[in-house]
Parts: C-alpha cells; structure tokens; sequence
C-alpha cells in the first residue's frame, strides 16, 4: 500500500501583509513583557508549544489564528479582534455611493 505524503502549505503574503503580522507578533510580545510573563508562561496559558509562542511572537503566517486567539486570551486582549472591521470607512464610502448612484429612490 502506497503512502501519500502531505506536504504543508507556506501561506504567501504580500510584503505589507507580511509586516502587519510582525508588527502584530512585537504587540504581544511587548504586551506579554508588560505582564511580566514568560514565554514559558503564557505558551503552558495558552495551551501551545513555547515554539508555536515564539513564532508568534515573530509574526508568523504559518501559525493558526487560534493560537493568535489564545495567546490574546491569556494577555487579556481577546476583544480587541471585536474591534477589527468596526470602523469599515471604504465599505460605507462604498455602500454610500451606491446608494447615491440610484436615481428615483428615496431612502425612507
């Protein structure tokens, strides 16, 4: 019986992208040391490896958003990831001119 290996996917960012995930990964290290927490600490926290923390902390791509989660979790931060898309200034400049662009309709 023939055996297929999975190879793991690389995730490919844009090099903006890239570095909103490192600035990302220095927030919470930053935050963790404020705390006075270690690696070791807030990765048993977390229920992840201090490997996993440590590429976290890196910024990562290939690291699972449930790890950023639990990590912003035992940082006391979990609500902050509410406030993403909350302020969506093109999507109601968007919505807005759409609604603008049709002619006869009244809004009510």
């Amino acid at each position: 019986m023939k055996y297929q290996t999975l190879e793991k996917k690389k995730s490919v960012l844009l090099p903006t992208n890239a570095k909103v995930l490192r600035a990302l990964g220095e927030n919470l290290k930053l935050a963790r040391k404020r705390r006075k927490l270690t690696l070791v600490q807030v990765a048993e926290r977390a229920g992840i490896a201090r490997s996993t923390l440590w590429l976290i902390e890196k910024g990562d791509p290939g690291v699972a958003m449930s790890a950023y989660l639990q990590v912003l979790f035992v940082l006391g931060l979990e609500k902050d990831l509410l406030k993403v898309a909350t302020d969506d200034l093109l999507g109601r400049k968007l919505q807005d001119a759409k609604l603008l662009s049709k002619p006869g309709k009244d809004i009510k």
